[in-house]
């Protein structure tokens, strides 16, 4: 049983996605288009995950995702997209898929998250549902590590994604040094002096809200206070 079934109708594309896939440790079978995938499924090939394309000829995502689910079939569905419209996302939640991806976020962050989900299927979930913590206009996922402020996504890396479910989920004021822990692991030093880390944790919390801001110009939530740390506003502030 592989792995993903990747349905992708740009034949460079997915010859050097499945290829991707496979150096970083998946088994994947390919397909051009939701016809020739729905055949496969018929005549019963089998998988974890199925990895569609958005945009696919014949049948869009939206589409064949439909189809196998009026069929009973439970596949845990992802779905790939050159353009990363809100509303698709929202609308590809709703209809049942268990995550959605800019390709213009690359292979690592695609690689991760299908290891999240083939992990829920090895310990037997067979449709894992997307978990969501809110607060105020930020939806944290943990089990994809993604973060949407106002419905869009920050593009955060996991590390930065830990760093705000710390400061959001954590409340109150979390310190250089515990948010340095995140960044790498308890004890870790690093930098000149004893507290050298600081400014490691300075600049990271810059490139955090620089994603922010690019959301949304006016981003405040996260606060420094002096001398301690960094914490979430409150969402009545």
């Amino acid at each position: 049983m592989p792995d993903i079934l990747l349905v992708d109708d740009d034949d460079d594309y997915r010859e050097v996605m499945s290829a991707d896939l496979v150096d970083r440790g998946f088994s994947v079978s390919c397909f051009a288009d939701g016809p020739t995938f729905l055949e496969a499924l018929s005549n019963g090939i089998e998988a974890k995950v199925a990895l569609l394309d958005l945009a696919l000829p014949k049948m869009s995502g939206f589409e064949l995702l439909d189809v196998l689910r009026e069929r009973g079939i439970k596949l845990p569905v992802v779905f790939l997209t050159g353009s990363s419209k809100v509303e698709w996302e929202m609308q590809a939640l709703d209809r049942g898929a268990v995550d959605f991806v800019d390709k213009a976020r690359g292979i690592d962050v695609l690689a991760h998250r299908l290891r999240v989900i083939l992990d829920g299927h090895r310990q037997g979930a067979t449709a894992p549902v997307p978990e969501i913590e809110r607060q105020g206009e930020l939806a944290l996922y943990p089990s994809t590590e993604r973060a949407l402020w106002r419905q869009r996504d920050v593009g955060l890396t996991n590390t930065e994604y830990k760093i705000v479910a710390l400061l959001v989920l954590g409340k109150g004021i979390h310190t250089y040094r515990a948010i340095y822990d995140v960044m790498h692991y308890p004890g870790f030093v690093a930098g000149t002096g004893t507290l050298g880390y600081t400014t490691n944790v300075r600049s990271m919390m810059k490139r955090i809200r620089r994603k922010f801001l690019a959301v949304d110009p006016d981003f405040s939530a996260i606060r420094n206070v002096h001398k301690i740390g960094y914490r979430w506003r409150d969402p009545e502030y």
